[in-house]
């Protein structure tokens, strides 16, 4: 009784862990697709930057003190949204910059595919191995600490007129392997039981993919510029 107790058991979380991540991929779906119409229409307004900042302090404000509060109720799917339409409105000014260089339009697309084309590779092979991922949080979390350090000794040095392009690109390579780490270890939780609130679970992964999307558009924008 007691192997077919546990089987049943085992079998009730995978069934669980499995409606988790298909309301998270589907939620996910939508919201991207949400944050594409809202930067739309940031880029044709021609938001400014200090808008720009704002919405991303919006976005932060709403996934810090608020998501965590609605994440068990119907509210919390509309604080989603509220929370990926800001930061979706706050790349405008950001893609405007890089379609008026020249191929512009070509690298944010190869950006957007290269972003795709990592996020359903690692998801896939979370997927199909079922491994756990859960003893690279502490590695990801320390690395993410020390390139905010560095980013913040990066805008420090930009008051005092000291421009640092290469190590800007060599931190925005460092953000898209932290991201491609996180996107792992997020999908693992997901799959194994580590997160079971399909709203935090579609914050972290949209965190996890616009990241590695602006991280690769500045690469890419570097390598392209003469």
């Amino acid at each position: 009784m007691q192997p077919q107790a546990y089987t049943q058991t085992r079998a009730l979380d995978r069934s669980e862990s499995a409606k988790v991540l298909r309301n998270t991929y589907a939620l996910l779906a939508m919201t991207v697709l949400f944050s594409a119409v809202t930067a739309g229409i940031s880029m044709s307004i021609g938001m400014g930057r200090g808008m720009s900042l704002m919405c991303s302090l919006g976005a932060l404000a709403l996934i810090w003190f608020v998501l965590p509060r609605t994440a068990n109720s119907g509210a919390g799917v509309g604080v989603v949204f509220a929370f990926t339409g800001l930061l979706g409105a706050s790349l405008g000014p950001m893609l405007n910059h890089y379609l008026g260089m020249a191929g512009g339009g070509q690298i944010i697309m190869q950006a957007l595919g290269t972003t795709a084309v990592v996020f359903f590779a690692l998801s896939a092979y979370v997927l199909t191995t079922r491994k756990d991922f859960s003893f690279m949080g502490g590695f990801l979390a320390v690395g993410l600490i020390a390139v905010l350090v560095c980013f913040l000794a990066v805008i420090i040095a930009g008051f005092f007129g000291i421009h640092l392009p290469l190590l800007n690109v060599a931190l925005s390579g460092v953000v898209a392997l932290l991201m491609s780490g996180f996107i792992l270890y997020n999908t693992s939780q997901i799959i194994n039981g580590g997160e079971t609130n399909y709203l935090m679970a579609t914050a972290s992964l949209y965190l996890n993919i616009l990241n590695l999307f602006t991280s690769l558009l500045h690469i890419f924008g570097f390598a392209s510029d003469d």
